[in-house]
């Protein structure tokens, strides 16, 4: 089973991170994926009045579940937009841009994935397609 889950201690974010391969932050929120109770992944993101940024996007080392970590976005976006924030971009150079693409993202002319989660939750299998 699949599951997402927020991460709220951060000692514990910071080990996923080296797990994951993904710079720690303190100040970053997360989110861990779980498959079967085994953690496969890490979401990082904070909310700016801007918008939101999703800053990394990992499977633990050794382990490749795509289908984990584009729920785990999905997710991640899903709270950015319940919060009331109905923007985000991508800040990592390091996440696949097909995953990207997948979960919503487009890249503007100026080469940066970024994704309106105006109503996107409405009908997020038809947005921007």
């Amino acid at each position: 089973m699949l599951e997402i889950l927020p991460i709220q201690d951060k000692n514990v974010q910071e080990s996923l991170c080296l797990r994951c391969g993904a710079d720690f932050d303190p100040d970053l929120m997360a989110y861990a994926a779980y498959v079967d109770g085994n953690v496969v992944g890490l979401c990082q993101f904070t909310m700016r009045p801007d918008g939101g940024r999703i800053v990394s996007l990992s499977n633990v080392a050794g382990q490749t579940d795509t289908q984990a970590l584009f729920v785990a976005g999905r997710a991640t976006l899903n709270f950015i937009d319940l919060c009331g924030v109905h923007s985000a971009k991508c800040e990592s150079d390091s996440i696949d841009p097909d995953l990207l693409g997948a979960i919503g993202f487009s890249k503007n002319p100026d080469g940066v994935y970024e994704i309106d989660l105006e109503h996107f939750f409405e009908h997020p299998c038809q947005h921007n397609k």
